[in-house]
């Protein structure tokens, strides 16, 4: 059924697609809501029309999840680690192949470039792979005690873990946390955005084709009701959510409850700082791609740029010639480098977010308007213009607070020293960024910036086998790498006794 979908990707223009398949999947199939009450639109960003109705489900309905998807846990934690390996690989494989029909379905709901969205599907497949190599060397350690006792510990799946994704990157971020799930032996109940419901089922529907039991990988559709059901559920053992910092305290304290594992990747106004001694070029672009990807929807972007003021007018000069350069349009055509706002409430924030910094004395160099595309069917699409704000000061609300949309704010700076203090004066601390010709500086800045990741000289380069998460209220815990294994699996002591039991009793 979802093939057919699939299937009309690769004729499917802006303003064609409309979805009435089952955005539900659990014992594995599409899985029809119950009632069709309380059902929302889902809007195409680009054309503003509606792609499709989710039907947030109850709570009968994620009982069924968390059981299917506990059933198959059962039988999914006793293969061996090579045995996942090869489904996992069979499901990248699969992604791989169709890459370009699931970019297109992308692009449709979510409203970034086909650019992009083709990165993402590739860098989901390429996570998947990354834990299908880790999944048969899941290991334990062996410690010898005195008189030939022995310890040794086994790595053991949590059970069924339950993750909450972001509308900005719907499959890469169900990418994300059900291969290191999968691979660790556990199951995993994802419920996309309400905003984007319409990729993970083809996810789920993928790994059922690589041969997953039944149930190993369900999709719940909902919003913030059916986020409570899933994190107060006795029978989840594990949340993952990425979003707001609001809502991740409410995941947080619905999931302290039951005394579950929670990872947190959470928002972030990330500093990015720029030094007079940086390859200028290099710099500039670093500046693009830290405020421009997926419509600066991006929650690691590094929004807050501090400029030595030496180089502020060059740099200022050159950063917004090209601003103004990036291509608006239809996120399906190869030319467009920015798309649509997901939501016509989210582009009418970030717009007010323009309007209170020229309030509060900042700039606009470039952009911060509505942008309405020349081709008629965009008309009514959710687009800006990327915007540029010069003369901003760290009080002021655009640097303060995360706008999530495109907009670089602009802030001089002199000394290593007073930056280094400016850029860590926030409560987020996700990422950061560093662009300098001296090693020791580059150095000495990422030791001391209070952030998840820093980049040297690049900025939002985040390849799977690196671990990427926040400090502060960014959240906590990691997403890819290694290091990931261990918040998606416990371990077990074993002691072994080789003689008599030595009691004092």
């Amino acid at each position: 059924m979802a093939q057919s979908v699939l299937d009309t990707m690769p004729a499917a223009a802006t303003g064609t697609v409309l979805i009435t398949d089952p955005l539900n999947f659990w014992g594995g199939k599409r899985v029809k809501p119950r009632t069709e009450k309380n059902a929302e639109p889902v809007f195409e960003p680009a054309t503003g029309r509606v792609l499709c109705q989710m039907v947030p489900c109850g709570s009968e309905e994620v009982d069924e999840a968390i059981k299917s998807a506990h059933t198959a846990y059962l039988q999914w934690r006793k293969m061996a680690g090579m045995e996942r390996a090869r489904v996992m690989l069979e499901a990248a494989r699969i992604i791989r192949e169709r890459r370009e029909k699931i970019a297109k379905l992308e692009v449709i709901n979510n409203g970034k470039s086909i650019t992009e969205a083709l990165v993402d599907i590739d860098v989901s497949w390429q996570c998947i792979e990354y834990y299908a190599g880790i999944a048969g060397t899941l290991a334990g350690q062996h410690i010898q005690l005195p008189g030939g006792t022995f310890a040794y510990t086994r790595r053991e799946p949590l059970g069924v873990c339950v993750g909450i994704g972001a509308w900005n990157y719907p499959f890469q971020v169900a990418s994300f946390k059900s291969a290191p799930a999968l691979a660790c032996g556990n199951s995993m109940v994802f419920k996309p955005s309400p905003m984007t419901p319409v990729t993970a089922v083809i996810l789920a529907e993928i790994y059922k084709e690589a041969g997953v039991p039944d149930g190993l990988f369900c999709v719940v559709q909902g919003g913030a009701d059916t986020g409570t059901l899933l994190c107060h559920h006795p029978g989840a053992a594990k949340v993952s959510f990425t979003g707001s910092v609001p809502t991740g305290k409410k995941v947080m304290e619905m999931s302290a409850k039951g005394v579950k594992h929670v990872t947190l990747e959470l928002g972030g106004k990330s500093p990015l700082l720029i030094f007079k001694d940086c390859e200028l070029e290099n710099a500039v672009k670093g500046a693009l791609m830290a405020n421009f990807l997926t419509q600066g929807q991006v929650c690691c972007n590094g929004t807050r740029v501090y400029v030595q003021r030496e180089i502020l007018p060059q740099f200022l000069e050159e950063v917004v010639k090209r601003t103004k350069a990036i291509p608006l349009g239809d996120p399906l055509l190869d030319g467009t480098r920015m798309g649509a706002l997901i939501s016509k409430p989210q582009l009418d924030k970030v717009l007010g977010y323009v309007s209170q910094a020229k309030k509060e004395g900042a700039k606009v160099l470039c952009g911060g308007e509505p942008f309405v595309p020349s081709d008629p069917k965009l008309k009514g699409g959710y687009f800006m213009s990327p915007c540029v704000l010069d003369n901003c000061r760290d009080d002021m609300t655009c640097v303060k607070e995360e706008i999530f949309g495109p907009v670089m704010s602009v802030l001089p700076f002199d000394t290593e020293e007073e930056v280094m203090a400016r850029a860590n004066n926030s409560t987020f601390g996700l990422a950061s960024g560093v662009f300098t010709r001296d090693i020791s500086r580059a150095h000495r800045v990422a030791e001391n910036l209070e952030a998840g990741t820093c980049f040297i000289n690049n900025y939002n380069i985040s390849p799977v086998e690196v671990p990427f998460g926040g400090y502060k209220m960014s959240g906590f815990g990691r997403e890819n790498g290694q290091v990931t294994i261990e918040y998606y699996s416990q371990l077990k002591t074993v002691v072994v006794e080789m003689g008599d039991v030595e009691s004092l009793f």
